[in-house]
Parts: structure tokens; sequence; C-alpha cells
């Protein structure tokens, strides 16, 4: 994740608009919905500027919340702090997903939002992650979509570019903050989840009509609510789902199970 400190204000621009709401929506949905009711102790690994960790905490449950970003943890203080009422759910720790520090310790759910697309490869991040998930624990991943390569540069009209990348097969473009990102399937992750004594659950598509539109495209209510709609209804259904942006994955640790 090198240089990932530089693009901190245009992922907080991207965040705070209605296609960065749409994902953040449509993920803390799927989400909530798995999570029970009691407060869960969760881990937030690679938690930007703190979105998605102050949701989780709003919603009554205990986050931690990690990312190797001086700027983006600084900023999710910043966010923290103007939620007095959340200060007492929320830990923010500096650590990156190669030097977290709880060893022999687990969580009820662990995320992992927007971070795979920066490594080589997800193998040992899946691994690791669910190593730290507790039984009848859940494991989120959200990851981008190899399969929907190609997809936003066609949408926005440049075709030369699409056609590029649709052509080599390739698992790598260049993503919304103008960094290489590479892409996973879902199906890929839900069998490294297997392999981790995991069961996956149902995955969704994140960003199907929408992706390709601006940070500034800036719908009424009224037309945010039916985008969020028309979205949370193809996540679930292919063909739809397979050509995402970004897939999300979730499994859970069989009740009684050993890690």
């Amino acid at each position: 994740m090198t240089g990932f400190d530089a693009v901190g204000v245009a992922y907080a621009a991207h965040s705070g608009g209605a296609r960065g709401r749409l994902r953040h929506d449509l993920v803390a949905a799927r989400l909530l919905a798995e999570l029970p009711e009691r407060p869960s102790r969760i881990l937030d690994v690679g938690c930007g500027d703190g979105e998605m960790t102050l949701r989780l905490a709003a919603a009554g449950h205990d986050v931690t919340a990690v990312d190797p970003s001086t700027r983006m943890l600084a900023a999710a203080t910043a966010r923290l702090a103007m939620r007095p009422e959340l200060a007492d759910r929320v830990r923010l720790l500096k650590a990156g997903l190669d030097s977290l520090p709880f060893h022999g310790d687990v969580f009820d759910a662990v995320c992992c939002h927007g971070v795979l697309m920066y490594l080589d490869g997800p193998g040992a991040a899946v691994a690791r992650l669910s190593g730290l998930v507790a039984p009848s624990g859940l494991l989120s991943v959200l990851a981008k979509n190899r399969r929907a390569i190609g997809m936003r540069e066609a949408l926005r009209g440049d075709s030369g570019t699409a056609r590029s990348l649709i052509e080599s097969g390739t698992d790598t473009s260049v993503g919304n903050l103008d960094l290489p990102t590479r892409g996973d399937t879902a199906q890929a992750l839900d069998r490294l989840a297997a392999e981790s004594g995991l069961t996956p659950l149902p995955w969704q598509g994140v960003r199907v009509f929408h992706d390709h539109l601006d940070d500034d495209w800036a719908p009424d209510p009224e037309g945010y609510e039916a985008a969020l709609r028309l979205e949370w209804t193809a996540s679930w259904k292919s063909p739809y789902r397979d050509v995402a942006h970004l897939v999300h994955t979730l499994a859970r640790r069989p009740e009684g199970s050993r890690r």
C-alpha cells in the first residue's frame, strides 16, 4: 500500500460523495444484517477514514480499527472526535495486515474492505484474517471484481483502454484513486475462506450500474434512494452482480469449531 497516504484527500472526496456512499450503504446494510443484535467485538482492518468503523459503532458494536496510514488514521480520529458518544466503542491503532497485534485474540466479526486490491494476492491475507474470526463469527471482505475489469472504462467511453484490458485478461487496472489495483473473483475468495475453515455465505456485487459515474454525481434524495434500491436488488443476482465493480464476500466460522 505504498503511497496511499498521498491519496487521502481523493479518498475522502470519493467516500463522501454519492457514488462512494452507495458502496458504504450497500456494504453496511448486508454486514449489519448478518451481525447479531447484541454488541459484537469487531475488527476493521484497513479502516481508512473510519466510515465503516463509525457506522458499526453507531449500531452499538465495539470496534477495533487499524490502518497502516498515518493520514487515514488522523482522518478517522478527527471524525471520531465529532461523535463523542461513540468514543467508548472505538479503538484506533496503526497497523497493517502483516503487523496486526492480536496474537491469540479473536473477534465476532473481521472486516477488510478495499484492501486486497493493493496486495499482490489474497491468499495470505484471507488466511490471516480468517484466523482472527471467533466461532460463529463473520469474515467480511470487499474487493475489486476481477471479472469487471474494463467495464468502467468502456462505460466512460474509453474504448481503447477497455479493449486493451479485456483482451489482455489482466487482473489489474488503474483504480479510482489513480493507483494500479488488482481484482479478485468472489469464487476465489470464497474458496480461500473455506480452506481456512469458514463457511461462505451468498456474495454480492457492489456498484453495478453507477460505478462509471464521476464523484461529483449528486442526485436528489429521491434519486439516490431509487439508485440504492436498484443496486441492492441487482447485487444478489447474476449476471448483474458479475459485472459490479466490487465483490462483497462473507463467510462464517461454524459454531464450536476450532481455528
